[in-house]
This record gives C-alpha cells, structure tokens and sequence, in this order.
C-alpha cells in the first residue's frame, strides 16, 4: 500500500525510516519531510496545517494509510478528516487528542478515576494561582494548560520564580496555550517515557525510553523538547511497567471511553517514579521526539502491521519482537537553543559520522541550501547508536559526533547518566 507520514523533524524520519523497511509498504510519502527524510520517501511541500491540501493528495495517491506524526494536526482533527474521507490515519481524534490539549482535563480526569499523578489544582486567576502555590514545597511545578512546544512547564525553585511563571503563562508567553494554568506538587524521583498503542479496546504495550529534558549537561538550563534519549530505561523494570499499564493506560483508555473521547492511536506516558511506584506526569498523544529515535531501532515485528492493528481493532491479536541491544541518541541543536538561535548554519561530515559502526542519523531541523545542509530548527540532528550495553552506545554516538563539523551546534555529553551510573 502507498504511505503517507506527517511531519518533518526526527520523529518522522525515524518513522519512516522504519516503515521503509515494511513488505506492506509500496511507496512511501512524507509530508513536509526534511532532506534526511528525502532519502527514504518522497517529500511533499504540504505542512501539516494544510488539511484541505493533505487529504486531496492522500486521495490522489492512492494513500491506504496515514501516519500523523506531531501532536498539533492531531488536537486540530486532522486524524478525523482523513477518516472522514474514509482514509486510514493512526492517530486520536481531536476529541481524543485532549490528552495532550489540555493538562487540566487530564488531571482531572487523573482525579475522577483513581490514576496516580501529583496533586494539583487549575487556575485562569494569578493571584489565586500563587496563593495555591505558596501550600506546596519548594520546587514547585507550573503548567500552562495547552500545547506549548514542550516549553510550557516550569520548575519553579522559588515563590518568587513561581510567581514569575504564573504571571508570564496568564499573561500570554504561550500564546492560547496559558490561559488557563495548572499549579501542582514536584515529584521527587526518576522520569521515564512509556509508550502503548491502543485501538480504544485494547492496549499494546511497546516499550520505554528515558530522555533529557534540559539543555545542559548536570540537567542544568531550561527545559527543551529534548536532548537525548535511551532505551531501555533501567528504572522501567517489569513491576513499575506492569503497574504502569494497569494503574495509568488501561484505566485511561476506559475512562476516554467512557467520557465519549474513544482514544485510538499512541499512548505515551511520561512517568516519575519513586521506590518502585510510577505516577504519571502528563499524556502526550503521539510518538515522543526523541525517543522515538531510541524505540523504534529496537523493534524487529513490522511497524506498518502494527500500526494498522491499531486503526483495525485488533491490536489483541498482535505480538511484538524487540531486539536486546540498547539504543542511545544524542541531540545536536544549535547554539542558543531553546532560547533565540540563528538558522543557516552549515552541517558538514555526515556521512562520515554515519559509516560508523551502528549509528543512524536522523534529521531532525535541517535543509538545504545552494546544494549545503543547514540548520533550519533549533533541535537539528539525532545522532542514534545501537549497541550491546550503555556504554557502548554512547561511546559510538558520541564518536559520530565528534565527526560532525558544525561550529554552530551544541549537545549534552552526559547522555544516560543514570544508567551507566547503573551499569558501574
């Protein structure tokens, strides 16, 4: 069948990386793509804002199915036009893909159904907002209720940095995305990102990943949208799985069910855990970038089979092979990312960095220019390794990059810390 993926970052190459490799797959698309995309599919310049565009060329190629990739297209329906249109799309409905649309709606749907998360409560006033605040210890969490490009969440170590994010997430630093906020407790423990996919009945459990959500090295510096990531993640053992898939992601999807939100598609839980109990941080309702990166190198079973049990029903008929090898990435961003960067620097030594043993490179914010690759983004490479242990993964990622010209990009170099801290 011909296939057609959304998106233009990481993610996406990585998914199409996979599904290239699919016996099902006859051609395959990407919508907008990126020049590393470029060489498994055909790029189309549709973005995915541009319904209308997408789903006339999905008729016009003959698409028998869609893999929607970022979390926006999803929260704005574009997973029902293309079912409406009578066109295959993994992804959850706009009703569904308040998961990730609104923090507020999940705690309190946290709260109606037993499922452990930190305690909390939603505000659209500050001063309310800080009074509330001010009962909690120190640090504090701030969240802007919407989707804010994994830019909206504030640790607070102060009253006063606590006031400070209330009074810019209510006063529009994020756009839509704050007009309602949510103040809840820290949790104190490990983090860790589990995936599942469900079909509304049924959920497929796939496997965990843990990234790096700061941009400097020591977990220093503001949040990003990620700098790194590695699978599996030693603090996801067997029991806080099992406890995570029968305490979070089936009461979940019951409870959509229930709510009139049906949810189909990918369940990707970010988690903290402590003495062995997972609780759950937020939903988000696609693939994570990049941990996407990480997860699917280890899958052996069919991605393409997969994904289609999912929009069939039938994901309880469905068992999945994963390879024992761990898989690491590392982000390369540029310089002053998340904050201004400039674009159009160029990327040199790719294909050296790529020839080495086990390493894919994926693109993540990348173009091209008068025939050169530059940096279009502010994350721009997930350089991935493969390799017997975490060690070895990293010692080959961080040997890829090393091969990178690129005066202009960053990255962390303590990538899976905690595991090789594991690992001794």
């Amino acid at each position: 069948m011909n296939v057609l993926v959304i998106g233009s970052g990481g993610r996406e190459h990585a998914l199409c990386w996979s599904l290239a490799k699919s016996p099902l797959c006859d051609k395959l698309y990407c919508a907008p793509g990126n020049p590393g995309i470029g060489t498994l599919a055909e790029c189309v310049p549709l973005t995915p804002s541009k319904q209308d565009e997408l789903v006339a060329f999905a008729k016009e190629k003959g698409i028998g199915f869609v893999m929607i990739g970022p979390e926006v297209p999803l929260i704005d329906g574009l997973a029902d036009r293309f079912q409406a249109a009578g066109i295959k799309a993994l992804g959850p409905s706009a009703k569904g893909a308040i998961l990730e649309g609104s923090k507020g709606f999940v705690k309190d749907l946290c709260r109606d159904f037993d499922i452990p998360t930190a305690a909390y409560q939603r505000f659209t006033d500050a001063s309310a907002a800080k009074a509330f605040a001010g009962t909690l210890g120190l640090p504090v969490v701030i969240k802007a209720d919407g989707v804010a490009a994994g830019k909206g969440v504030i640790i607070a170590e102060t009253r006063e940095a606590a006031d400070t994010a209330i009074d810019e997430i209510l006063g529009g630093a994020f756009g839509a995305a704050g007009s309602e906020l949510v103040v809840e407790e820290y949790l104190d423990g490990e983090e860790a990102s589990f995936f599942a996919l469900t079909d509304g009945e049924h959920v497929l459990p796939l496997i965990g990943a843990q990234d790096h959500k700061r941009a400097f090295d020591g977990d220093k510096g503001l949040n990003t949208g990620g700098m790194g990531a590695y699978s599996p993640a030693p603090v996801l053992t067997t029991d806080v799985v099992e406890k995570t898939i029968e305490r979070i992601l089936k009461p979940t999807v019951r409870a959509m069910k229930q709510r009139g939100r049906s949810y189909v598609g990918v369940l990707f839980a970010g988690l903290m855990v402590k003495n062995g109990e997972p609780k759950l941080i937020e939903f988000n309702c696609r693939f994570g970038d990049p941990e996407t990166q990480v997860i699917l190198p280890r899958l052996k079973s069919d991605l393409l089979t997969v994904l289609l049990a999912a929009c069939d029903g039938t994901l309880d008929r469905i068992g999945l092979d994963w390879h024992d090898d761990v898989a690491l990435t590392v982000v390369m961003a540029t310089k002053g990312y998340p904050g201004d960067y400039p674009k159009g620097s160029e990327i040199r030594g790719l294909d050296a960095a790529a020839k080495l043993p086990g390493i894919t490179v994926f693109h993540a914010g990348t173009a091209l220019k008068d025939g050169k690759l530059v940096a279009s983004g502010g994350r721009v490479l997930n350089i991935t390794a493969t390799g017997k242990t975490v060690r070895e993964a990293r010692e080959r990622a961080y040997a890829a990059v090393d091969l990178i010209d690129w005066p202009e990009g960053f990255c962390r170099r303590d990538i899976a810390w905690r595991a090789l801290a594991r690992e001794g």
